[in-house]
């Protein structure tokens, strides 16, 4: 089990739950995910094309890795919109 930190940066707090994310986090929820991050312009049109071809662990690599490389405000718009998605995972990873 990670315990996060309430004032870690939200980059920092994505990378110590990799892993379980890429492991846990089902192909439905990924392209839920997807949406929400194009709705609020966390990635283009043609990232999320290249995304959504990928399979299984490839994808949530991708997506969670995409995310991180953006800063923390995308790694925050991440983690609220897995909120939204799948309360469980992100409770489960230690976000709240």
């Amino acid at each position: 089990m990670v315990i996060l930190i309430k004032n870690v940066p939200a980059e920092q707090k994505l990378l110590s739950v990799r892993t379980q994310f890429i492991n846990r986090v089902s192909d439905s929820d990924l392209n839920q995910l997807l949406d929400k991050l194009l709705e609020h312009r966390v990635i283009t049109d043609t990232e999320m094309e290249s995304t959504r071809t990928k399979h299984g662990a490839d994808k949530a690599r991708d997506v969670i890795d995409t995310v991180r490389r953006k800063g923390s405000e995308a790694c925050s718009v991440l983690i609220a919109a897995l909120r939204e998605v799948d309360e469980w995972l992100y409770t489960a990873l230690n976000f709240s």
